[in-house]
């Protein structure tokens, strides 16, 4: 879709009322969801954090959501595809701070460049006991991403168009922190696995489109 219809669109969403976690448990193994039901009573103790979902156009004005591939580290979300984004730190006076700051830092958006949309639902992420607000928002005039070599491996670029078509969700078989072996939802974009809280939050991303484009 051309990235102006699209914005004129996407503003239809301001006023919708989020899918939640409903949403995002259409995306989550069985045992994932029990295992966040059960620790709602513990969240309040986790570790806070805020990622973007950000569409812009590319060269021919088609509209593209921009993804990461996180460089491999000692962590639970090593090598794993992700919104960019990450944790809050005392000088962000705000969670919408946090995500502006932490996309600004990965792929180099600068934050007065994002017009943000809309709010999502929070979502809780047990293996590394963070917090994560995430947001919708337009990058309308894109430069060159510029990718932090340290955190980001690769910049993954998504069409409107793949991400929409339903024939990307997919069940595969992971190993992941709680489990070995078992069949995950996911996404299937430009060749990656895109599994767990992202997939989750991508999932309310989508709902909320298809009630508006």
């Amino acid at each position: 879709m051309n990235f102006d219809e699209f914005s004129k669109r996407i503003s239809k969403i301001e006023n919708l009322p989020l899918p939640g976690e409903d949403s995002h448990y259409k995306m989550a193994p069985e045992n994932r969801v029990i295992e966040l039901q059960k620790l709602k009573v513990d969240r309040k103790m986790a570790r806070k954090a805020a990622v973007l979902s950000l569409f812009y156009p590319d060269k021919l004005q088609n509209t593209n959501l921009l993804l990461t591939l996180r460089t491999t580290y000692k962590g639970v979300h090593s090598n794993q595809v992700s919104f960019p984004g990450g944790k809050a730190k005392e000088e962000d006076a705000t969670l919408l701070a946090t995500a502006l700051r932490e996309t600004h830092e990965e792929v180099g958006v600068l934050p007065a460049h994002v017009h943000v949309v809309k709010k999502l639902t929070e979502i809780y992420i047990p293996p590394s006991n963070f917090e994560v607000q995430p947001f919708i928002g337009l990058y309308e005039n894109p430069q060159p991403f510029l990718k932090e070599v340290n955190e980001v491996e690769e910049i993954v670029e998504v069409s409107l168009t793949d991400f929409m078509d339903d024939s990307v969700m997919i069940d595969e078989i992971l190993t992941t922190s709680y489990a070995k072996n078992i069949a995950v939802p996911a996404f299937k974009l430009n060749g990656y696995t895109v599994w767990g809280a992202t997939a989750m939050v991508l999932h309310e991303v989508k709902d909320l489109l298809k009630q508006v484009l």
